[in-house]
């Protein structure tokens, strides 16, 4: 916490009385009273949060995480539960979200609900063999209209549209997606390896030696692609990818079979995704989640197994907060972040006072 810390207290000296120092970040872990895995992670507000994971489990808190009810969909007699793994989850109120199922084949699903769970339709079954579908994102401004993306179809990433918030899906034409490396993919890590700000569209993509970021206006333009300045490698790369505006973005990510390595595992931009610099101080190992915060510019949470990270700074220099390991993590207001991870673990940051 010392960068944190400095430059509270640097902001402090312009103030008649300097603020108290601040107590160190920590998260506050909530009861689920589950063991299973949760990588879809959509807060609707500090008090609304859904999750989804491992053995087609979705939960859902209406009361900041004090309790969590069981929303996950039934399944035909001739599925086990055990198959699904809810990677992702997008959410706009207690009633209505959607998640994402991975897998190859027919195991890459999308359901969607509008009664909080009660119910799920089916709106989407992958009929493509090589297709893997990894992660969704949807506009803020036109909260309808998103995507999921899929692994490399015929040597290109493969993305779904939807314009009805997840009723209705349609492939799109990757003409003017540029080809893929060999091996590379994308990694349903925590729900971030596709993004959508401010208008435009992100793709965050590793398993090779060159893990880059691809990035286009809509998702039907020409994608550009850059080197992300992640290291690569078959179990490394980008896992995540975040911006705040049409120009700042941060990126997090490294080798998830070292959770600990943390030599070149995070990136930002200040040109829309053109080109990526290295932070000056790295997070503490792999990272696999990030979010920013809004309101407050350029400070960002990112997560990982090994730990959590925050910066201050856009994401020149990354510190340590405790007790964080976690997958996923999303910040929706000013003071609150949501992280979750293995072993049912859920929890809340409170940045209130910073």
């Amino acid at each position: 916490m010392k960068l944190l810390a400095l430059c509270l207290c640097m902001a402090s000296l312009t103030a008649a009385h300097p603020k108290p120092a601040p107590k160190p970040l920590s998260w506050t872990l909530t009861p689920t009273n589950t063991t299973q895995q949760f990588r879809g992670l959509a807060p609707v507000s500090k008090n609304v949060v859904w999750i989804s994971g491992t053995n087609g489990t979705v939960l859902r808190t209406t009361n900041s995480g004090s309790t969590w009810t069981n929303v996950s969909p039934t399944f035909a007699p001739s599925e086990n539960a055990s198959d699904f793994q809810f990677r992702d989850i997008q959410a706009w109120s207690a009633k209505d979200a959607v998640i994402l199922s991975i897998g190859e084949g027919n195991l890459s699903r999308i359901y969607l609900t509008h009664n909080g769970g009660h119910t799920w339709a089916q709106t989407f079954t992958n009929a493509e063999e090589t297709a893997f579908y990894d992660c969704m994102a949807f506009e803020k401004k036109r909260p309808g209209h998103g995507v999921a993306m899929s692994d490399p179809v015929a040597g290109k990433f493969r993305l779904l549209e939807t314009w009805d918030g997840g009723a209705h899906w349609s492939i799109v034409s990757n003409t003017t997606m540029p080809p893929a490396l060999k091996d590379e993919a994308g990694f349903a890590a925590s729900g971030t390896c596709v993004e959508a700000a401010a208008g435009r569209w992100y793709i965050a993509a590793g398993g090779v030696e060159t893990a880059r970021i691809f990035s286009a206006s809509n998702p039907r333009s020409l994608w550009r692609v850059a080197n992300s300045s992640i290291i690569g490698g078959a179990s490394s790369g980008v896992f995540s990818v975040r911006f705040r505006d049409a120009t700042h973005g941060i990126a997090t990510g490294g080798n998830f079979s070292e959770p600990t390595a943390n030599l070149n595992t995070a990136s930002w931009s200040k040109d829309g995704g053109v080109s990526w610099h290295k932070a000056d101080a790295f997070p503490g190992g792999y990272r696999s989640g990030a979010s920013w915060v809004p309101g407050r510019r350029e400070m960002a949470v990112a997560v990982g197994t090994s730990g959590s990270d925050v910066t201050v700074d856009g994401g020149k220099k990354w510190v340590g907060i405790g007790n964080g390991t976690f997958d996923a993590v999303e910040c929706v207001e000013k003071d609150v972040c949501w992280a979750s991870g293995s072993g049912g673990r859920v929890g809340w940051l409170d940045l209130r006072g910073l």
